[in-house]
């Protein structure tokens, strides 16, 4: 009888909400009637998830301060379930401090300025460093088109993984007799297995192997290897192979057609500063470096990412890279409200045009695009 009651009762319920006008429109239940929810549905968090969460910055070398500054300052206006253990290192430091190290180590999770790298003189990069005592093996840069920047190419929507800690970016180099420097390559099958299954929970549809393969037969063979084994494992995502050298001749002529783009270490970086310049420039391409246990977020795109002197001088540096950024660090955290509200002031910003940075054809200042995103956040 219960049963048979309860349905009236709902069609009355429901035919009186569609009469009366001034009733909220989320009444509708999601029943397909026609009435549209305010707001979806997310996650549904675990009691706790919503303390706040520790996060170890590095405000780094340059622009760093700046844009890490931009970040903080978001973060606050937002009340961001995050707050930050900020240490001081930059990139003419023979090591990484122990403290900081230990930092990341127990939060889990690091915001990064960039740091500047010593071209030879045997001083190794502690960019290497954080990856290779983290095991960062993933670099993740995500390059796509913002609307209301003009590009050359439209429908730009790349996401280039690197193997982060192998390959010649390892430093596995010695020199054998003065004048002879014999440098060792390798590979694991890991950074296939993240490729696969980032497209497969980002519902990506291809992924792409870029490759040396036709030269380098062992070592760029033993990498296609695993990812040929590894799409067998995804029958819904398709799978294909691109020598690196025209991999960067159809990047600047079509590279929308490019998805997943998986790539040993070396490639990477190239591929990922090309195609950060073709979607709009590498002060606007978020990025991280995940492992297993810990991650590093900073700005997608290496190239330029210190700035020059004039750029600090006048305080123009562009922040929005970081922001965005600091949004995929928020979904890590499994804050994805907070990510979107980020996300979508930081692209309405853009889209609007009246605050941008040099690099972006505008003339503000670092402090003038914050303002700008803070003034929209929803």
């Amino acid at each position: 009888m219960a049963t048979r009651r309860t349905l009236p009762f709902l069609n009355q319920l429901l035919r009186k909400s569609i009469s009366s006008p001034l009733d909220p429109p989320h009444l509708g239940l999601g029943l397909g009637l026609g009435f549209e929810s305010r707001r979806s549905v997310t996650y549904m968090p675990r009691p706790g998830d919503g303390s706040p969460r520790p996060v170890t910055l590095i405000p780094g070398d340059g622009i760093g301060p700046l844009v890490t500054g931009a970040v903080e300052q978001v973060m606050e206006a937002m009340h961001a379930p995050v707050y930050f253990e900020t240490y001081d290192v930059h990139g003419d430091m023979t090591k990484v401090p122990p403290e900081v190290m230990d930092s990341i180590k127990k939060n889990k999770v690091c915001l990064k300025g960039g740091l500047a790298t010593p071209v030879g003189g045997g001083v190794s990069s502690l960019n290497v460093q954080f990856r290779k005592e983290l095991d960062l093996y993933a670099s993740l840069v995500n390059c796509f088109n913002l609307e209301g920047l003009p590009t050359r190419h439209e429908n730009v929507d790349i996401v280039v993984i690197r193997e982060n800690t192998e390959g010649e970016y390892a430093g596995l180099e010695h020199e054998v007799v003065p004048g002879v420097v014999e440098s060792l390559k390798f590979c694991s099958e890991r950074i296939a297995q993240y490729a696969f299954e980032y497209a497969y929970l980002n519902n990506r549809k291809k992924v792409t192997a870029v490759h040396k393969a036709n030269i380098m037969k062992l070592a760029d063979g033993l990498f296609l290897e695993s990812c040929r084994e590894v799409a067998t494992k995804y029958p819904g995502i398709k799978y294909n192979e691109i020598i690196v050298d025209n991999c960067c001749m159809q990047l600047v002529s079509k590279p929308e057609q490019f998805d997943v783009m998986v790539t040993p270490n070396l490639y990477g970086n190239l591929v990922a500063n090309t195609a950060a310049g073709i979607a709009g420039g590498t002060g606007v391409m978020p990025g991280g470096n995940v492992g297993a246990n810990h991650a590093i977020f900073e700005q997608g795109a290496s190239a330029g990412n210190v700035g020059n002197e004039e750029l600090m001088e006048e305080k123009k540096a562009n922040p929005v890279a970081l922001l965005l950024s600091s949004a995929m660090m928020l979904r890590h955290l499994q804050f994805p409200s907070f990510a979107d509200r980020l996300e979508t002031a930081v692209k309405r910003v853009i889209a609007e045009g009246k605050y941008r940075t040099k690099d972006l054809g505008g003339t503000s200042t670092t402090q003038e695009v914050v303002d700008a995103i803070i003034a929209v956040l929803d």
